[in-house]
């Protein structure tokens, strides 16, 4: 069985159609969380995973902008969250709201979260070994999270941790859009990357009166 695996999309429609056009044939597709925010498509991005009948966790930014609540971001992700709120309908918002801190997805061998297992709000970087550790997993075969948006994958007798990097705006230094493969047959993952359309993002940016910010960071993978 294969598990095409992706997160931290960002209302980036330009990426999130490269990526689900590049990707293998898989049994099963699941989001790791924060569909929306930074970037100007939140509509067409929690459409896009609707339809598709996507697993989905919620993401910090997918529960600001459902939520309606204060909120501590930088001015690039408040713009972002405001943007969003204004560009979603009842029926969007409702399905951001209903989406679940954590999943069990897979007959139980995946576990699905955003941050941490225990907080969602928490980092977890797998260049941190005091994080990154066999701790994490539980019963699960595989553990998939993102937050941090970079890609990484780290094996242990447990089992495996993999953040499949983000779709809409990585930050590790490589602008191409990230997504994994997991085989849970194998219990293999690949890790993709693939170039994108990111002048396009930008001036959409520009045109949504979005800050400029955003769409420059897309260019340095920042």
């Amino acid at each position: 069985m294969k598990v095409g695996l992706i997160s931290d999309v960002h209302s980036n429609r330009v990426a999130l159609e490269a990526v689900l056009e590049d990707m293998p044939a898989v049994d099963e597709l699941l989001c790791a969380g924060d569909v929306v925010g930074y970037n100007p498509w939140p509509a067409e991005c929690v459409d896009e995973l609707r339809e598709r009948d996507v697993p989905t966790v919620m993401g910090n930014h997918d529960a600001a902008v459902a939520g309606d609540a204060p909120f501590r971001f930088n001015g690039m992700a408040r713009a972002g969250v405001e943007h969003a709120r204004n560009r979603l309908d009842d029926d969007q918002l409702a399905w951001l709201e209903s989406l679940p801190a954590e999943r069990l997805e897979c007959d139980g061998r995946v576990k699905l979260v955003h941050g941490h297992p225990d907080d969602p709000d928490r980092y977890t970087r797998y260049t941190y070994p005091d994080e990154f550790s066999p701790r994490l997993l539980g019963d699960e075969d595989v553990l998939v999270l993102g937050h941090t948006h970079v890609q990484g994958v780290e094996k242990f007798a447990e089992g495996i941790v993999v953040n499949p990097g983000s779709v809409g705006q990585p930050r590790d230094g490589d602008p191409r859009a990230g997504y994994a493969v997991v085989d849970l047959d194998a219990l293999t993952v690949e890790t993709h990357r693939l170039e994108y359309d990111i002048e396009a993002v930008q001036n959409a940016v520009t045109d949504a009166g979005l800050p400029e910010r955003i769409g420059r960071r897309l260019a340095r993978g920042k």
